[in-house]
């Protein structure tokens, strides 16, 4: 977890506000697992009857791009950050499960314009900003990813099926 990333510090107020246990994994320890460098993920998230989540927080704007009636769902990743996900979840083994939380970063011009934002259960207040959690399985996401710049090494659940797949973090605990 990174402390100077204002969406990961609003995931992990959402986590105690919701008395959620978790453990926030320090990024400055770069982890290392039979001599192969793997990207950290951010924390470890414990739920309540199903598996535990070993999450990667992906912040992103929810705002409206030029032309389009509603806020689009970005959920781009690297590669590279699903590929470590994903072996992190082998090393762990049964009981944990990799998750990409798409922690959106609510644009207060976009939804008092538009007048289309999430119910307001699903918002989380901090520092004044507000965001909403949205998690879909790692695992989910790669069968479903397509390339969408091999030039920066990125892929994307095209909107539609991602829209379809992608629960309210909150769900991903019961």
């Amino acid at each position: 977890m990174k402390r100077h990333v204002h969406y990961e510090m609003a995931f992990q107020d959402y986590l105690q506000q919701s008395c959620v246990p978790y453990v926030a994994v320090d990024e400055a320890k770069k982890a290392s697992f039979r001599d192969a460098k793997l990207k950290s993920f951010d924390f470890i998230v414990y739920a309540a009857s199903q598996a535990n989540w070993l999450t990667d927080i992906k912040g992103r704007r929810w705002t409206r791009r030029k032309g389009a009636r509603r806020p689009a769902l970005e959920n781009w990743v690297t590669q590279d950050d699903l590929d470590g996900l994903l072996q992190w979840q082998r090393i762990f083994g049964d009981g944990f499960r990799a998750l990409l939380v798409f922690a959106y970063w609510l644009d207060e011009a976009c939804l008092q314009t538009d007048g289309w934002a999430p119910p307001p259960e699903l918002v989380h207040v901090y520092r004044g900003a507000q965001y909403l959690f949205a998690g879909i399985p790692a695992d989910d996401y790669r069968e479903n990813a397509r390339v969408r710049s091999p030039k920066w090494g990125t892929v994307n659940v095209p909107t539609r099926d991602f829209a379809e797949r992608v629960e309210p973090f909150e769900l991903l605990l019961t």
